[in-house]
């Protein structure tokens, strides 16, 4: 038991310096696309009954895979760029339940709400820029 406690710190931050980047990587074409890409991305809220201000959706969901991915990398504003991400997901998740893609295309998502929800609880690790609760 002593081995996996030293080491547990060192999987987190493996865990989010990969999770993080692979975000940042999925976010950066999201947030560079401008109004038109923001506008297709938020169209996804409908599946949450929200039609209004696609764009505005889009926009913080490029933003939250991006920044979010930052932050996780980071590990500073930990648990806000876990929400970010995990809020992302859900609505990712819901959009691909409903528009009846099947297991296949909403496994991805379904999966990143898990590990941010489980993130959120865990913390970042003792490796990370801001430390403490």
């Amino acid at each position: 038991m002593k081995l996996f406690d030293r080491t547990t710190d060192h999987g987190l931050l493996l865990l989010r310096v990969g999770i993080g980047g692979m975000f940042m990587a999925h976010g950066w074409p999201k947030l560079a696309g401008g109004a038109k890409g923001w506008a297709k991305i938020g169209g996804a809220m409908a599946s949450l009954g929200i039609d209004v201000w696609p764009t505005m959706w889009g926009f913080l969901a490029a933003c939250s895979e991006f920044f979010g991915g930052l932050l996780i990398a980071l590990g500073l504003l930990f648990r806000p760029g876990a929400a970010m991400l995990l809020a992302t997901m859900v609505v990712a998740s819901a959009m691909h339940l409903r528009a009846g893609d099947g297991f296949t295309k909403s496994s991805h998502p379904i999966e990143a709400a898990i590990l941010f929800a489980a993130l959120l609880l865990i913390g970042p690790g003792r490796f990370a820029l801001q430390r403490g609760k």
